[in-house]
């Protein structure tokens, strides 16, 4: 509320702004100054809307992959994420398919919380030679980020931290947690 007050107290204030001794405003100068700033404030005052946290991926990017995961029909949030949960940890932590060799960690997780999102990290072995050339032989980051929506259905997001290009390293690790989902009946 007293965040309220300070934006009316300042779109009022900002309406009798200073001017020139020689000028004298009229009632409609006066009143449109108050109308602007007014609808200033209000739209300050608004509440957002709610959207996804989860932002797209940039245009034209080789490094991202952006989708969503549907359970099936008359599963609970609650069993969605039991289930999602399940997915992530059958990923091996030696990687899969030449990828991720460096294992993952969950850094962030509030999927049963009120954001009901998560955090996935995800490293390359550091031992191929782009990592080697272009990254000082550290292995790479990728971030995979989930947010389970009240109707159980997933937001996925999964981008690389550096570059322009993954050569598909997180189309192959989305693929790989969909497939496991889609075993369970989910519609991927």
């Amino acid at each position: 509320m007293n965040l309220r007050l300070a934006i009316f107290t300042l779109c009022i204030s900002s309406a009798s702004s200073y001017t020139p001794a020689s000028y004298t405003a009229s009632r409609r100068d006066v009143f449109g100054k108050v109308a602007t700033s007014f609808g200033i404030g209000a739209a300050l005052l608004q509440q957002p809307a709610i959207a996804n946290a989860l932002e797209i991926c940039p245009p034209k990017a080789n490094n991202c992959v952006r989708t969503s995961w549907t359970p099936p029909s008359g599963t609970s949030k609650n069993d969605a994420i039991s289930t999602l949960r399940d997915a992530i940890n059958a990923y091996p932590q030696e990687g899969q398919g030449d990828v991720d060799g460096g294992g993952w960690i969950i850094p962030e997780d509030n999927l049963s919380g009120d954001s009901g999102a998560a955090r996935v990290e995800y490293k390359s072995s550091g031992k191929g030679n782009f990592a080697k050339f272009f990254n000082g032989g550290k292995p790479f980051v990728d971030d995979l980020q989930l947010e389970v929506e009240g109707s159980g259905v997933v937001q996925v997001k999964s981008q690389s931290r550096v570059g322009d290009s993954d050569f598909g390293v997180n189309k192959k690790r989305v693929d790989y947690l969909a497939d496991v989902l889609k075993a369970k009946g989910w519609s991927v």
